[in-house]
């Protein structure tokens, strides 16, 4: 199975979609999302869901949020570079 290469043009449309889909996903969540490279993202998520989780329960639940954007043959998104995440 080949991963398919993504443009900077779709690199700023699936960062959008992340976005969306994070915010979308967890209460009160702002998140920023930038295209690294190819299908590659770093990942920053401010939200008030995050009080009181460890750092691996936060990824978790942004990894969550982004499973169907990760998932298939060519999926828009093969990984997460950085994930930054905090709360307000």
């Amino acid at each position: 199975m080949a991963l398919k290469i993504i443009g900077s043009a779709d690199g700023e449309a699936v960062a959008r979609q992340m976005r969306e889909a994070i915010e979308a996903a967890i209460a009160g969540a702002r998140a920023e999302v930038t295209p690294a490279s190819s299908g590659h993202f770093v990942v920053r998520v401010i939200a008030p869901a995050f009080e009181g989780r460890g750092a691996v329960q936060r990824q978790q639940l942004v990894y969550a949020a982004l499973a169907h954007l990760m998932a298939g043959e060519a999926p828009p998104v093969h990984a997460i570079d950085r994930m930054d995440t905090a709360t307000p």
